[in-house]
């Protein structure tokens, strides 16, 4: 078993929940999420940033992006969009397997302009794990909506 937690994830050997996967790429709700629906986008092998993605990958990313992004305006009613993504430590990248932020965004969420989370005034979103497991189903079930 891998080291890297995405890579563990991304192969299935870590329960989580899953919204969209294909080939390149496994798109599952952060453990930790800014808003409600915030999902990552991983690539299946092992990329360590930016830079080490391959070009398919890329494209599979921010196609993926493109679908879980209309999937959550439908399913969840989310009025914008963040994509956010880091390379390197001086970026703030704190997990070096390249990924990618969906966070849907909503007229009352504490996320400060810019996507910056972590930072009051956010607060983190009151979801149990049954709320992340109903999020997961709405936004797989609209997975075709764009």
């Amino acid at each position: 078993m891998s080291a890297y937690v995405f890579c563990q994830i991304a192969a299935g050997d870590l329960p989580s929940w899953i919204v969209m996967s294909n080939e390149h790429v496994v798109a599952f709700l952060d453990k930790k999420p800014a808003t409600r629906g915030h999902m990552l986008i991983v690539t299946r092998e092992h990329r360590r940033d930016l830079w080490a993605l391959l070009p398919n990958e890329a494209t599979a990313a921010m196609s993926a992006a493109r679908q879980l992004a209309h999937a959550a305006r439908s399913a969840l009613g989310a009025t914008g969009m963040n994509l956010k993504q880091n390379n390197g430590e001086e970026a703030g990248q704190d997990v070096f397997h390249f990924h990618l932020h969906v966070i849907p965004r909503y007229p009352d969420d504490t996320v400060l302009p810019g996507c910056v989370w972590g930072i009051p005034p956010w607060r983190v979103p009151s979801l149990s794990a049954s709320d992340q497991d109903q999020t997961a189903d709405a936004i797989r079930e609209n997975l075709g909506s764009g």
